[in-house]
């Protein structure tokens, strides 16, 4: 299978005083405010490391529920937050806190399949920087 999907964003004005705008294929996001304040401080709108927590959360989730799927087993909740940190210019460090209930499934396979899940996911091959993940079984 192969597909291509795009997103667009346009900036107006210096970095510190400019502001932006960013929207995807699917119109998820549909000029939605990009700006100084929402990347570096507080501000309404987006900015590009929390759309990569929210590819990567996206991602790993399904990645997983295909591989317990495989296995045999039905998730009956997954739930994955992923947390990009920003230090001196580079992302350093993307931490995946997974919470699953999976009926039938023993602690130990639960562990492999999310970190066979964790390695194998596009966006985690795609990203250059350390990948934790911290997993919880309910």
């Amino acid at each position: 299978m192969k597909f291509t999907r795009r997103a667009n964003a346009n900036w107006k004005g210096t970095g510190m005083e400019g502001k932006g705008t960013i929207s995807t294929q699917s119109t998820t996001l549909d000029n939605a405010q990009l700006s100084f304040k929402t990347r570096f401080e507080q501000g309404v709108g987006t900015n590009p490391e929390e759309l990569i927590a929210a590819a990567h959360s996206g991602c790993f989730t399904m990645q997983l529920s295909f591989l317990l799927s495989e296995a045999g087993f039905v998730p009956e909740d997954l739930d994955t937050t992923a947390k990009v940190t920003f230090e001196d210019g580079t992302i350093t460090l993307i931490q995946l806190e997974l919470t699953g209930k999976v009926p039938g499934i023993s602690e130990e396979v639960f562990q492999q399949t999310a970190q066979k899940a964790k390695e194998i996911c596009p966006i985690s091959k795609l990203l250059n920087t350390e990948i934790t993940l911290s997993i919880t079984l309910l």
